[in-house]
């Protein structure tokens, strides 16, 4: 049997020079004499061994890392291949103590299969939960998500089995199942490791949404800055089709705006439509994709529902505390030690992820603040950080709409000037609004005009920033320009001395 080397063709890792490790690996392989299977794997997400290389020994993962292509030739030379010692050894994968302190569940492959293998997908437990909805009612796969206590992980946290029942109860010939895969939140990036890693995981989570509501038809909205992710995507689909069976699926990219990462703009996008946003209602479950009922979920939602349909909805619900039942994949970027992604089950503390799995600051100095849920997230100071990772305890912070979003999560250390961020928040809205409504469009232009008097000494416009922001949170069309304040605000009340 040929040893098989495992090097990740993940985005991430090819911008630290995976491409090269993998060429320089199959070319040693040959002048050796080596037969060997080279499988371009999905990247683990502790980015600072990247590229990290596995090596099968005994069934058992031996990691090495961070390689380049320079080490290559002393890795076969000390016998990598048998998990021979070398400097850049690991050990076994699995018990590298960052991935070891996880519970990965929905990203539990991730790194661990081929992705454009549809074989090694089914040999590794994908497939049960579709197999088992097609054995029962299209009610009884809307009670067992609903029981789970599954939450979009998009970010608005919504019930998944609810919008599931209201659209199949929707009266209609032809029904759509939509994957908001437009991952466009700073500091994110678990649905573009889930697709490069593990496409077939959103298959079929989406084939189980088109069973459980009556739909033949889905499709998947990516950001077209993700090209790595697309093409996986879409040799993942052209193994599946007939494993799919009669639902279908189709690829739309984005072509990078922000805004569409609100479900209605994007409906507009897939029409053909410029990406505005729709006034609601109808809610898209009623009225949505080419004025049909339709799902839209995350791609994290969907790629859970899987193991949820195969396990059953009290082994998934066993995870967690609270309402917030599961496991969410975090993403730790920034000035971070250790920026990767960090799957585990709701109920640890914000402290615990910046400090035991992140290390603290990269630079070595206090982190001040963090940014949780994306640009549009809140700023929360050192005093907070012993929150507990949990949708109503982060939503009950302060007063200011602090959320847990997608999971992304930005750090700062005490070098930076928080009222600059929120110019910078207040700037991205500015450039990435569609500009439907008012408060938005000219909202956070004026914003980034009083911050900039502000900052130049006008200290009184302090109180006007406020009368804006509230302005902006209750009059806007969509979340984009009534959560641009929530950054803002945040920025005032827990760093006051950075406006002064």
């Amino acid at each position: 049997m040929k040893p098989t080397i495992l090097v990740p063709g993940d985005a991430a890792a090819l911008a630290l020079g995976a491409e090269a490790v993998a060429a320089v690996v199959a070319s040693e392989a040959a002048q050796r004499g080596m037969a060997i299977e080279l499988v371009r794997n999905g990247s683990r997400g502790m980015f600072w061994l990247e590229p990290l290389v596995d090596v099968v020994v005994g069934g058992e993962r031996i990691a090495y890392g961070p390689v380049t292509a320079a080490d290559v030739p002393g890795l076969f030379d000390a016998g990598f291949i048998s998990g021979g010692a070398h400097p850049l050894r690991l050990g076994p994968t699995q018990q590298i103590p960052y991935l070891a302190r996880q519970q990965r569940v929905t990203m539990r492959r991730v790194g661990c299969v081929d992705p454009r293998s549809l074989d090694d997908y089914l040999a590794n437990g994908g497939g049960a939960g579709l197999a088992r909805a097609r054995a029962m009612p299209a009610a009884d796969i809307v009670r067992i998500v609903t029981d789970s206590g599954l939450r979009g992980r998009g970010g608005a946290a919504f019930p998944t089995g609810i919008k599931w029942r209201t659209v199949l109860d929707a009266p209609a010939a032809r029904k759509y199942v939509v994957c908001n895969a437009d991952e466009g939140d700073s500091g994110t990036f678990s649905d573009r490791m889930l697709l490069e890693g593990d496409p077939f995981g959103l298959l079929e989570g989406m084939a189980i949404a088109g069973l459980a509501v009556g739909a033949a038809q889905g499709y998947i909205y990516v950001r077209s800055e993700y090209p790595h992710a697309i093409a996986a995507l879409e040799a993942a689909l052209a193994q599946a089709n007939e494993w799919l069976g009669s639902f279908r699926i189709e690829v739309r990219k984005g072509a990078g705006s922000y805004v569409c990462g609100e479900e209605t703009a994007m409906l507009e996008s897939i029409e053909g439509r410029r990406g505005i946003v729709r006034a609601k209602p109808p809610l898209p479950a009623i009225c949505g994709l080419f004025g049909q009922p339709t799902v839209i979920n995350n791609l994290i939602t969907l790629a859970s529902v899987p193991d949820i349909l195969a396990r059953g909805a009290g082994w998934y619900r066993d995870f967690g505390v609270g309402r917030s039942r599961g496991t969410l994949p975090f993403q730790l970027a920034g000035n971070i030690r250790y920026g990767g992604l960090v799957e585990v089950p709701f109920g640890l503390t914000l402290r615990q992820l910046l400090y035991d799995f992140g290390g603290g600051s990269r630079s070595g100095r206090p982190l001040r603040a963090v940014q949780v849920g994306g640009p549009l997230g809140a700023y929360l100071p050192a005093s907070q950080f012993d929150t507990v990772l949990d949708y109503e305890a982060f939503a009950a912070l302060g007063g200011v709409g602090a959320g847990l979003g997608h999971g992304g999560i930005v750090a700062f250390d005490d070098t930076v000037d928080m009222a600059k961020q929120a110019r910078y928040a207040m700037k991205f809205c500015a450039i990435e609004s569609c500009g439907k409504c008012t408060p938005c469009r000219i909202g956070s232009t004026r914003g980034v005009e009083v911050i900039d008097r502000i900052r130049g000494g006008q200290h009184e416009q302090i109180d006007l920033l406020r009368e804006l922001c509230e302005t902006m949170t209750h009059g806007s069309l969509c979340a984009m320009g009534s959560m641009t304040p929530i950054p803002v605000t945040s920025a005032l009340n827990h760093f006051p001395e950075d406006f002064r």
